[in-house]
Formats: C-alpha cells, structure tokens, sequence
C-alpha cells in the first residue's frame, strides 16, 4: 500500500473528500471516487431502517446515475482492513480489474 506522501494529487485529494465526508456525517464510512473524466464523486455510509448502502456503493450509484464510464480510483476510509466483497464486486462490474483501490482508517492514513 502506497504511503499518502507517494500518492498523486489527485488521489490525495480523493482521501481528502472521503475523510471530509466521513467526519462531516459521522458515518461508519466515507468514500470516493474519480471517474475517467476526472470527476470525483464523494459519499458515506447511508444507514437508515429501510435503506442501507456502503460508502463505496453509493459513490458507484452516483457515478452510473451521472453518465460515468468507468472509474479510475476509489478510496475508503473507516474501521475495515478491506471494502467489503459486494463493494469490490461493484467496482469490478462497472470499471474493470485495474481500478485502483485504497483503503485507509477513518483518519485518513492508508492500510
């Protein structure tokens, strides 16, 4: 795993969002993501009764419901050594295997 000083700006600025995201919710999780054209699309853990979704798959929803072809990084932060199998399944489905994912604690220091 990448130290955070070896990442580029841009995925910098992506653990940056997540963790933003995270803090400003108070969620289990915040992540984001950056797509091929350069957008970045940051969420947390939405956790209600009736609707829960992983930081990560709502960072994919908002990516496929905005026009997205693809990403290429995502970052996760929280309290898990690694997303979980339905989020990489997700990632993999929509962008392929060479996405490039991170995954850190909820202060933002990479795993």
């Amino acid at each position: 795993m990448p130290e955070q000083s070896e990442l580029s700006a841009e995925d910098r600025k992506l653990v940056t969002l997540a963790r933003a995201t995270r803090a400003r919710t108070g969620a289990a999780e915040g992540a984001a993501v950056r797509d091929l054209d350069g957008r970045t699309y940051a969420a947390a853990t939405v956790d209600l009764a009736a609707l829960q979704i992983s930081a990560i798959g709502v960072c994919v929803a908002m990516a496929v419901a905005s026009g997205s072809k693809g990403l290429e990084a995502v970052v996760v932060l929280g309290d898990s050594d690694q997303p979980a199998a339905e989020d990489l399944a997700a990632v993999k489905e929509f962008a392929g295997e060479d996405v490039l994912v991170l995954v850190g604690d909820p202060r933002g220091n990479l795993r």
